[in-house]
């Protein structure tokens, strides 16, 4: 038998109302705060995600699904969103708009070859936002904001913001030249990644999941300690807007992304639900100043994040905060007679459904009984029920599946009858 991919999942009828759910609301939440949506292709060249996330990241050197060469041109199915989008938005020349920042929101799946564990799959599905074209710190306030928001909307309590700042390119090289020190005289005892790192970008070894327990990384140097005057006030600035926008959060120095574009403002939201897993991470991002002229546009600054959608979920169901979703019909044809039964039956159906209601009918030649249990099965709130006698008079028996009332309604009036009792058990 023939199985889904390691790391994939079919999202069959009953489960992918959720995800409905999820993105219609996500989809509400950017519009409220003006992002608007941006489709990019699936799969980019290969380069463009080793010149932005970054050659010495994981996601470059061990998870990326990189297609077969064709040409002289590689191709690589997309990781992470913010690339794809940066790509998008110096292609389309978006630089030249009169109004920036330009505010953009993507949602779809991304693919990364690494370990299927709970939560986490070989193609996910994140939602991201990208502003890009303001440096007021105002705007990464609003980003971070917009995030926690979203995670606060679905009803989540247990959510942590945590902030840091990664500093300009003169605090990171300070900074650099001290993980340097620090970590050189314990190099050996360090895996093979960090390693290699120490000296190509020594900030990915506080990012090591094999490492992250050694004496060194309790002790090693802080960025907050060699942020330049600059970059401590673009970071308080960023905290009052915080503070003002009523978000709380904690600072906490030792936060890195796991991407090499990030400059000034980092962030994670977390779960502290019980139960939840080792892997408390929902949302990512942080401000990356130079990669838009990295990836060959002008030099404009920008600012996102990144939620996996598999972990929100998880997170949703973790807390007990998912809505029971409707997913019943409106109405189920009943039908059973001669053939102008059936055709009557074909019609009304149609009729219904341009009405505006979800509608359906029996295709396997059930008895009346058996069509009866089909409607319980497919929740519908209504059946009409026709036989040759009903068809015959131009009428059909409307029976209320919720009460059992039973009405016989002109078939001119069914949609209307249907329409007048839904509002009226609604009140």
């Amino acid at each position: 038998m023939m199985k889904a991919p390691r790391g994939t999942q079919d999202l069959l009828p009953g489960t992918v109302e959720t995800w409905q759910y999820v993105e219609e609301k996500l989809r509400d939440m950017s519009a409220r705060y003006n992002y608007k949506e941006i489709r990019t292709p699936i799969f980019e060249t290969t380069n463009l995600f080793t010149r932005s996330v970054g050659e010495t990241t994981d996601i470059v050197q061990k998870e990326m699904f990189t297609l077969v060469k064709k040409g002289k041109d590689e191709y690589t199915l997309r990781p992470e969103g913010t690339a794809s989008v940066i790509r998008a938005f110096v292609t389309n020349k978006l630089f030249g708009n009169p109004d920036q920042p330009t505010k953009l929101y993507y949602m779809g799946p991304m693919f990364r070859y690494e370990r299927p564990q709970k939560g986490r799959f070989r193609q996910l599905h994140q939602y991201g936002v990208e502003a890009i074209g303001s440096s007021d710190p105002a705007v990464d306030a609003e980003v971070i904001s917009l995030a926690y928001s979203i995670y606060k909307s679905f009803g989540l309590q247990k959510i942590k913001v945590v902030v840091n700042s990664l500093g300009d390119a003169e605090s990171r090289n300070a900074h650099r030249d001290a993980l340097i020190r620090h970590f050189e005289p314990v190099a050996g005892e360090l895996c093979q990644d960090c390693q290699s790192r120490l000296f190509k970008n020594p900030l990915r070894i506080l990012d090591c999941k094999v490492d992250h327990d050694h004496p060194s990384m309790k002790t090693a140097p802080s960025i907050l300690e060699y942020l330049n005057e600059e970059s401590k006030a673009y970071f308080d600035q960023v905290l009052a807007q915080l503070d003002a926008l009523g978000v709380a959060y904690e600072v906490d120095p030792t936060l890195v992304r796991g991407l090499d574009y990030y400059t000034h403002t980092a962030f994670e939201i977390m779960s502290e639900a019980e139960g939840f897993g080792a892997i408390t991470t929902l949302c990512g991002g942080g401000r990356y100043n130079g990669l838009v002229q990295d990836i060959g546009g002008p030099d404009m600054p920008g600012v996102g994040f990144g939620i996996g959608l598999e972990r929100l979920i998880l997170a949703l169901e973790n807390e007990g905060v998912l809505p029971e979703l409707e997913t019943g019909l409106d109405v189920f044809i009943v039908a059973q007679g001669e053939k102008e039964v059936e055709l009557t039956a074909t019609r009304l159906l149609q009729l219904l459904r341009m009405e505006g209601f979800k509608a359906d009918r029996d295709y396997q030649g059930r008895k009346f009984k058996g069509q009866f249990k089909q409607a319980d099965r497919l929740k519908a709130k209504f059946t009409v029920i026709l036989g040759d006698d009903e068809v015959e008079r131009g009428a059909a028996a409307l029976k209320d599946m919720t009460t059992g009332e039973q009405v016989d309604v002109p078939l001119s009036a069914v949609a209307d009858k249907i329409r007048e009792l839904s509002e009226g058990a609604g009140q």
